[in-house]
């Protein structure tokens, strides 16, 4: 959310560098929580390598909501901002690095940055990009097929299909790993037609 936003808003790498000490930065292997659902979310997370996952559990079936990869950050933003249970657990794919920044840092630094001519800018934009994300995934998930979810994340997010393992990316579109599998194969047999 704040500190991968440093090379478009160079003026206000002052406090990006002031905040820098105060993260803790961990080296974690694949299938480590970072946030548990249920839990109040205390740290603001940024990725340096990796990836993570935010999901939650629906009658002991995890569903994956979204996926963060290098130079992204993330937290369970109700939960940060209204000290309220998180609805999502975030876990990494895969070896990753990561930084966390204790909320009341974060917030120090917000209060320091409200001041700031670029800062308005840099949170609308910020909001707007994810708004504008989920938006579009909500109606996805009302208007296309599975298989049209599918090819427009090998279309817009290939690194997705690359990176993370079946069963996620499944999950992610809502569908069994049986069901990606046909669709894949639909897909392949598709291409060979041409």
């Amino acid at each position: 959310m704040l500190f991968h936003f440093k090379t478009q808003f160079p003026t206000l790498n002052p406090f990006w560098d002031k905040y820098l000490e105060f993260q803790t930065r961990l080296e974690v292997p694949a299938k480590t929580i970072l946030l548990e659902e249920g839990k109040v979310s205390q740290q603001y997370i940024f990725i340096e390598k990796g990836c993570v996952r935010a999901f939650f559990n629906n009658n002991g079936i995890d569903k994956t909501v979204q996926f963060f990869f290098e130079n992204e950050g993330l937290t369970s933003l109700d939960s940060f901002v209204n000290n309220t249970p998180s609805l999502s657990s975030i876990e990494t794919l895969e070896p990753s690095v990561v930084y966390l920044l204790p909320k009341q840092y974060v917030t120090q630094l917000l209060e320091e940055l409200r001041h700031e001519p670029d800062f308005m800018q840099m949170i609308l934009q910020i909001f707007a990009r994810r708004q504008i994300h989920y938006m579009n995934e909500f109606v996805s998930f009302i208007r296309d097929t599975p298989e049209v979810r599918y090819q427009r994340l090998l279309n817009e997010r290939p690194h997705i299909v690359q990176r993370v393992a079946q069963h996620y990316i499944a999950s992610y579109l809502g569908v069994s790993t049986v069901h990606l599998s046909r669709i894949k194969s639909k897909l392949a047999k598709g291409k060979s037609h041409f």
